[in-house]
């Protein structure tokens, strides 16, 4: 599946399909084979069965889970997915104890809101409940090529929300950035940075490496995709 992009290339069709999954927005990238990107809050099996059979899609069709981050409400699923479709699971090594020994973590707010809003999620933390899972693809500070599932883009290592984030870019410029950016309720009112992170600097940076890469279209894993001129001149 070819089409022509703006730069006059030829690139393989990627389709994208959402799915929201409690608190997280994930994603499957449908090109010559299928990805998943996060696994969504904690008991989202039935939630995830409804929308693939809304998107006529067949669970074992996915070759692999990427989340872009340890946080629960991204990887609180990934188990039960896993068993379901027979995927590979891959995340960052500084973040993989996150999954395999079920460990809850919550950077800090940034901004005044992010503060006052963390203080009130730190109370519900315990009482959430993360299945842990093995991870197959452990992924490392280098770019991880996704031709081999039939995505044409590759997982970069983007740290900033913490440690162990990454995004998946598209040859297209289409960004998974997990919680490199916002934009929904009770977040933030519209897109920008997150609102919680454990390296301000570090987010910058890592914005500016997506930015230099040819990310053009921002997808957050809460709230709706956004162009990535937003961030552009929030950076500035």
């Amino acid at each position: 599946m070819l089409r022509q992009g703006r730069d006059g290339a030829f690139h393989m069709n990627v389709f994208i399909h959402t799915m929201k999954l409690g608190a997280d927005r994930c994603y499957l990238l449908q090109g010559d084979g299928i990805v998943m990107i996060d696994g969504g809050s904690p008991g989202m099996m039935r939630g995830f069965l409804r929308a693939m059979d809304r998107l006529s899609l067949i669970p074992d069709e996915i070759g692999l889970i990427i989340l872009t981050h340890g946080h629960w409400d991204h990887i609180g699923s990934a188990s039960v997915i896993r068993d379901i479709t027979g995927a590979k699971v891959a995340l960052h090594r500084e973040e993989k104890a996150w999954l395999e020994k079920s460990q809850k973590r919550l950077e800090p707010g940034v901004t005044a809101w992010g503060r006052l809003l963390a203080g009130v999620m730190v109370g519900f933390l315990p009482w959430i409940d993360i299945p842990a899972a093995k991870v197959d693809v452990v992924l490392e500070n280098q770019a991880f090529s996704l031709y081999d599932y039939g995505i044409p883009g590759n997982v970069l290592p983007t740290p900033g929300h913490s440690s162990g984030s990454v995004s998946v870019l598209l040859e297209t410029g289409e960004a998974f950035v997990g919680d490199l950016a916002m934009n929904a309720w009770p977040l933030r009112l519209g897109p920008g940075l997150p609102i919680f992170a454990e390296d301000v600097q570090q987010v910058r940076e890592s914005w500016t490496l997506l930015l230099h890469a040819g990310a053009k279209t921002v997808y957050p894993a809460h709230g709706k995709p956004f162009p990535a001129e937003v961030i552009r001149k929030a950076l500035r």
